[in-house]
């Protein structure tokens, strides 16, 4: 379980809370304490980094960018844009966060309460003021002066030299950042040294879309100008080396384009399931039942949200209902899970990444109540250790069609310990037997207890082994079932 904390920001507001300057060297105890109380195994600190002065200055003058923190901060100032933390102009913790001596303490802190620490790093470009642009200018995908007149969106000319501007192969390039060159052996090399002082502070990385570095994707975006393609993979290459002498260091991807198995082959111990969030979003029970028949080691190293920093904030884009079915759903199924600071609570504004600051908004105690109760569950030894696997509906009679608007899966520890989860995504009554995959539950009573709700059933145990669970439910509910055997 990782929680993704947007750093400048949460400072900012224990700073305001404590009338007084607070770092990562000063938060206080109860803080840490706070987020200890909710059992993750990780923080992601988001954007810790240096930022660039010439990033703030291009994003100033971006009339998009402008409108998207005024939507954001209806009182937005030019002094909210703190720079984004994905134009980074050196990887060295940023003094108005504590520095390096504050993020340490951070680490310790949190090392206490058996937290792991998670820092970003940006594979793709770098900040038009990193050191880089100076002294290893080779690093980068150059152009020329020709480019730099005829497509002034996409290359830059500085100190003499024209730099090609930061972009995926499906968008214009981001004006703010110059663009890293995948096949450069001394790059390679340079980021292996980054990624060794980040190991000495963190405990993992999450790599901002790390998909782009892969040597076929890096090829077709760059052609020619990326130069003769290594034989080895980027990340092949860094990812061995730092586990060398940092074994237990994590990598994280941010992923898209249904390559996230390609990166797990390439050495990443997580890869993003944006695949599962669009579905969520946008899709059937049966698309999201789909997606679950994958490969279980497979499944067990993607890392599942329903918010993130890049994300809309889930009760924007799902109905409270909804947003409940969908955390229980990708919650309780294999792989890590991904919170972002402000989803128990209910936020709805998504904040860009520039801004040190955002509105205040009322907390949804009803919302908080429920991932409290979530968070309970997941808890469970049995999710933790024990096996997973997705279970079948069967018609509750015949032409009943809303069978296929569950999605149901069991849990099974080592010590008998039992876990139910059925959720019924869709927006109507449904109806179901679920097919129960426990050896035991014959000649014996069982009771159900919901931990999501106060539900309580007993069940014969002939009757679940020959028929299955019974089910009717309402539209987006959903349950948590232990069982019990009484006798």
């Amino acid at each position: 379980m990782i929680y993704e904390i947007n750093t400048w920001v949460w400072l900012q507001e224990l700073s305001q809370e404590y009338k007084s300057p607070v770092t990562l060297a000063r938060v206080p105890r109860e803080k840490w304490d706070g987020i200890a109380d909710l059992k993750v195994d990780a923080v992601w600190f988001m954007g810790v980094w240096e930022r660039s002065p010439a990033g703030i200055a291009i994003a100033n003058q971006n009339k998009g960018l402008l409108e998207d923190f005024r939507r954001a901060l209806s009182d937005f100032r030019p002094e909210d844009n703190v720079g984004s933390p994905y134009c980074v102009r050196q990887y060295v913790v940023d003094e108005h966060l504590g520095g390096r001596k504050g993020l340490a303490v951070a680490r310790r802190e949190l090392a206490k309460r058996g937290i792991k620490l998670i820092l970003d790093f940006v594979p793709n470009h770098v900040a038009p003021d990193h050191p880089w642009v100076i002294h290893h200018p080779e690093y980068f995908v150059q152009g020329n002066t020709d480019d730099a007149r005829n497509d002034p969106a996409s290359f830059v000319e500085t100190g003499g030299k024209v730099f090609a501007c930061g972009r995926d192969p499906y968008f214009p390039a981001w004006p703010d950042v110059l663009q890293l060159n995948a096949f450069q052996p001394g790059l390679r090399q340079a980021v292996i040294g980054t990624l060794s002082d980040i190991a000495d502070q963190s405990d993992g990385v999450r790599c901002d879309m790390a998909m782009l570095f892969i040597n076929s994707i890096f090829e077709r975006t760059w052609g020619n100008r990326a130069g003769q393609r290594p034989a080895t993979e980027y990340w092949v290459d860094v990812i061995s080396a730092i586990k060398k002498a940092h074994p237990d260091f994590l990598f994280m991807a941010e992923a898209y384009w249904d390559l996230e198995w390609d990166l797990q082959l390439q050495g990443f111990d997580y890869c993003y399931d944006k695949r599962l969030y669009d579905r969520l979003e946008h899709d059937t029970a049966e698309s999201v039942r789909l997606h679950l028949c994958a490969d279980l080691a497979f499944q067990g190293k993607l890392v599942r949200f329903i918010e993130n920093h890049d994300e809309p904030r889930a009760l924007s884009v799902f109905s409270p209902q909804k947003e409940r079915a969908a955390a229980v759903t990708m919650a309780t199924i294999p792989g890590a899970k991904l919170f972002h600071e402000g989803q128990f609570e209910g936020r709805k504004i998504r904040l860009p990444v520039f801004l040190c600051r955002r509105p205040v908004e009322p907390v949804d105690r009803n919302l908080k109540q429920f991932y409290d109760r979530l968070l309970s569950v997941l808890r469970h030894p049995v999710v933790r250790n024990g096996q997973w696997q997705l279970l079948e509906c069967i018609p509750a009679w015949e032409g009943n069609w809303t069978r296929d608007c569950f999605v149901t899966f069991g849990w099974e520890g080592p010590d008998g310990e039992r876990l139910l989860v059925a959720v019924n995504y869709a927006p109507n009554q449904s109806q179901c037997y679920i097919r129960l995959p426990f050896k035991d539950l014959g000649n014996g009573h069982w009771r159900m207890q919901d931990l999501l709700g106060d539900a309580q059933y007993d069940r014969d145990g002939n009757d679940l082994q020959s028929r299955g669970l019974y089910l009717d439910v309402p539209p987006w509910h959903c349950h948590a079932f232990t069982m019990t055997r009484l006798s």
